[in-house]
């Protein structure tokens, strides 16, 4: 493989490191409570927001449709997640040193599966939270479920909650990008050759 190809695989790699300075995915709640609007923001290892009361708001909030509380300590992924972004780290700056095509190939199709299954345990936990509620909330809407967009905008009465990856998410998704570019320009150099 050549050795800018080495390079961007390399670069695709470190590029899951902004997982660590930038938030995962992003939800803005708008209520008549909070006009302001109220950021959630979920990172690899921590749940935090735009202000240090972000999770009491949205937990008071959600009280009022009896959602549960929502704790950092509820979610398991948070405590191992980080170790599953450097596994992929230092084998993908690992197969951009060693050059082997195959290998770029199983690195890219094993992060796009672990990037599918953490959007569908996100679904799972946002599934989980709007449809668990208590029967003893003050606001009950019979049939009604509140689980917020996973992606995107979503009224849920008078809330109006924005679903939205963060840098974080983007750099799963430009890493994938250039592994898979990598793949498909090592394939195409191998192909010139062998027809020469």
């Amino acid at each position: 493989m050549r050795i800018y190809l080495r390079i961007i695989m390399v670069v695709a790699a470190l590029l899951l490191g902004t997982l660590f300075f930038f938030p995962m995915w992003k939800i803005y709640l708008e209520a008549p409570q909070y006009p302001e609007g109220l950021e959630l923001h979920i990172w690899i290892n921590k749940l935090g927001g735009s202000s240090e009361s972000v999770l009491q708001n949205f937990n008071i909030l959600n009280h009022y449709i009896g959602m549960e509380p929502i704790h950092p300590d509820s979610f398991a992924e948070l405590k191992y997640m980080q170790y599953i972004v450097i596994f992929f780290m230092v084998t993908g700056v690992t197969v951009g040193l060693l050059g082997k095509r195959k290998l770029v190939l199983y690195w890219v199709i094993l992060l796009a599966v672990a990037g599918a299954s953490g959007i569908a345990d996100f679904y799972l936990w946002l599934y989980k939270f709007g449809t668990n509620l208590s029967p003893e909330a003050p606001i009950k809407v019979p049939g009604m479920t509140y689980i917020p967009p996973l992606l995107g905008h979503k009224t849920l009465l008078n809330f109006n909650a924005l679903s939205l990856p963060g840098w974080g998410s983007i750099g799963i998704f430009l890493a994938i990008v250039f592994g898979t570019l990598v793949y498909l320009l090592s394939r195409a150099k191998i192909n010139s050759t062998t027809s020469e």
